[in-house]
């Protein structure tokens, strides 16, 4: 069984969409970051960063004592090599896999997360600061969709590296970016979106959503 602690961000997305499709048993703990809960010392001890996704792994494949782990690219990746999915075990395709994960942790997720925040959450809009990281959010789509031109996902395979960028696609449109714009990127994200373990993992996040609306 593995803890999943969790909000419903793109973040946290990535995890229960890697756990639908892997078919793992797991159990949500919702941290509601909007009410700081994200900083209660129990949580601390998981996540010293004070962020959500955690995991803790009650059955590790060395059999030992349970695992806690925090960041989101080293929890997909810990969870690949755990069942020998979706990364490959040989030296080029892992390669492709891992530029294309830490593409995401390094700049899609913090670009757009920025994005989001001078957009949408800012007190103060700030013109400069808006037109900047719309601007970068729109480069990375570019380059994304320069990388699905000739391929169907972005190391060949569906792999966690599409597991990783797809949530942070999913607000485009809060993001100021246009799908029609990237073609490539438009037709990728449509065949993810249509994934069963994709639509349960969002679905799971709207149960959780409505669920703390009348906590």
């Amino acid at each position: 069984m593995i803890d999943v602690y969790y909000w419903t961000t793109p973040n946290g997305h990535k995890i229960t969409i890697f756990l639908e499709e892997a078919g793992l048993p797991y159990r949500i703990y919702p941290v509601n970051i909007g009410k700081g809960e994200q900083f209660s010392p129990d949580f601390l001890k998981i996540a010293p960063n004070n962020r959500i996704p955690a995991i803790v792994d009650h059955e590790p494949a060395d059999g030992g004592a349970p695992i806690a782990l925090f960041e989101s690219g080293a929890i997909l990746l810990y969870l690949a090599e755990k069942i020998h999915r979706f990364i490959p075990s040989e030296i080029r395709g892992r390669s492709e896999v891992l530029q294309w994960l830490f593409w995401q942790m390094g700049g899609l997720g913090p670009m757009a997360g920025q994005n989001h925040h001078f957009s949408n959450v800012a007190p103060e809009k700030i013109p400069y600061a808006i037109e900047r990281y719309v601007k970068e959010t729109a480069r990375l789509y570019g380059v994304m969709d320069k990388r699905l031109a000739d391929r169907p996902f972005l190391a060949g395979d569906y792999s966690i590296a599409d597991m990783a960028c797809y949530p942070w696609v999913v607000p485009h449109e809060r993001h100021g970016q246009r799908l029609q714009d990237f073609p490539n990127v438009e037709r990728w994200f449509k065949t993810i979106a249509e994934r069963p373990a994709v639509i349960r993992a969002f679905e799971k996040a709207d149960a959780i959503r409505a669920q703390q609306a009348q906590a």
